[in-house]
């Protein structure tokens, strides 16, 4: 074993996975990572690899010998041979569960919480866990404290444990994916809200619920659980699977700063504040508003979650390509204000739609342009009205240049889709990124046309 792995509960995990055969399904980032860390901690093991992309066998060929890589669509098939399966987050067993009767299936996600789950602070939410998870391990840090971060848009969680002593506090974002078959859950954990999503990874929403609550599930009585005061649905689960851990509850505008102070614009940007200063107080009681509040001003939001882009011919452009969900757009065209044009669809995961309702008729935004089969649904919902446009593109380069066409000089054009990136991007990063740079090649040309 590494001499810099945290050695005891890495060998009480080498122990309990020794002598059987393990399989990593999924070889991705994080599937590497794994390897990784089962070579290092367990040299000897039986490990294998399954993939539905033939492709990794060039990265797996100086790894695994051939007969452990088993790639190809009927990948899952093999499963039954194993008594671990390490499940990388993403990969949907909606359909094929009867395969996993016999084994152990885990995560990282799960082994690293079977390690460390009292050092750490857990983050999920359909929303808003990006940007809370980052402002919790900003706080920590800046009052002083030894943190680490990781899980969905940080390091995998093996990647962490050779930087783990006893006294670092973890700050892990976690997804539906990487909780949908925890065992155990983060001393701290928060849970920030709940709407559609996810809906073609799960049997239905009820599922992708229960998945988000595992956070929580299996806490014990000293743990803390956060959760939102007026989010009906975890209300719901609060009642039906009574926490062990102490419930505290945000939502009631206990940040100490003024509404114009915060850095990041919005009153669900002000509740995730809420939610990441109680789990701070819930991991260092003794930390003082005085020290947390210069550490709130000095936050600095996330790229692609209302990320002011520029300013063309007096229009501010926003990107909020984050946003994958009606709700998410909602939030984002009242906390930036002054929206005149509204850039919306992608990827369609059937979920309802009809939050954009009112957005269309009661709103002061006057361009509504859609992209995508999920612009299609949307734009299906929308009735004429007076003063309004409602325009599909099939480009979304056509789509930002309507918007430079049709947006009013002192207004804004705001990228926030509510729906998934991934029918024409590989993610929502490429999405905002494709988006920003079609923004700045008009600042260009508008520079240069005025030169």
């Amino acid at each position: 074993m590494g001499e810099n792995l945290y050695p005891e509960p890495v060998s009480r995990l080498a122990a309990a996975l020794a002598g059987k055969k393990i399989l990593i399904l999924g070889y991705g980032r994080e599937g590497a990572s794994s390897l990784r860390f089962l070579h290092r901690c367990l040299p000897d093991a039986d490990i294998s690899v399954a993939d539905a992309n033939p492709v990794v066998v060039e990265k797996l060929s100086a790894l695994l010998p051939p007969e452990k890589c088993l790639l190809g669509p009927d990948y899952m098939q093999s499963v039954p041979q194993f008594d671990v399966v390490l499940q990388s987050p993403g990969i949907c067993l909606k359909d094929v569960m009867p395969l996993f009767d016999k084994v152990w299936l885990t995560s990282q996600t799960d082994l690293f919480l079977r390690m460390f789950r009292k050092q750490c602070i857990g983050v999920t939410g359909t929303k808003g866990k990006s940007t809370t998870a980052s402002l919790i391990h900003h706080l920590l840090r800046e009052s002083g404290h030894e943190t680490l971060f990781g899980g969905n848009i940080g390091l995998p969680f093996f990647e962490l444990i050779p930087q783990m002593t006893p006294s670092a506090t973890v700050v892990l974002e976690l997804s539906c994916h990487q909780l949908e078959f925890v065992r155990y859950s983060p001393h701290i954990a928060v849970l920030l809200n709940l709407f559609e999503e996810h809906l073609d990874h799960y049997r239905d929403f009820m599922a992708y619920q229960r998945a988000k609550y595992n956070i929580a599930f299996y806490q014990d009585a000293d743990d803390v659980f956060i959760a939102p005061e007026a989010d009906g649905r975890v209300t719901v689960l609060r009642h039906r699977f009574p926490p062990k851990s102490a419930v505290r509850l945000f939502g009631e505008g206990d940040l100490p700063l003024p509404p114009d102070d915060f850095p990041l614009k919005g009153a669900h940007n002000r509740r995730n504040a809420e939610a990441a200063l109680l789990a701070v107080k819930a991991a260092f009681p003794d930390i003082s508003a005085e020290v947390l509040r210069p550490a709130l001003l000095s936050f600095q939001s996330l790229p692609h979650r209302l990320e002011h882009v520029g300013s063309v011919c007096g229009i501010d452009f926003y990107n909020d390509s984050i946003s994958t969900i009606p709700q998410a757009a909602v939030a984002a065209v009242e906390a930036v204000g002054r929206v005149d044009t509204l850039l919306l669809g992608g990827m369609d995961r059937g979920i309802d739609y009809t939050p954009l309702v009112h957005l269309f008729r009661d709103s002061q935004v006057r361009h509504f342009l859609f992209t995508g089969q999920a612009g299609r649904r949307m734009m299906m919902l929308a009735e004429p009205l007076p003063g309004k446009t409602f325009m599909f593109c099939e480009k979304f380069e056509d789509l930002v240049d309507a918007a430079f066409r049709l947006t009013a000089p002192g207004r804004v054009c705001l990228l926030s889709p509510a729906a998934p990136s991934y029918d024409a991007f590989k993610n929502f990063e490429e999405r905002g990124n494709i988006f920003k740079k079609l923004v700045l090649l008009h600042l260009h040309q508008k520079t240069e046309d005025n030169a």
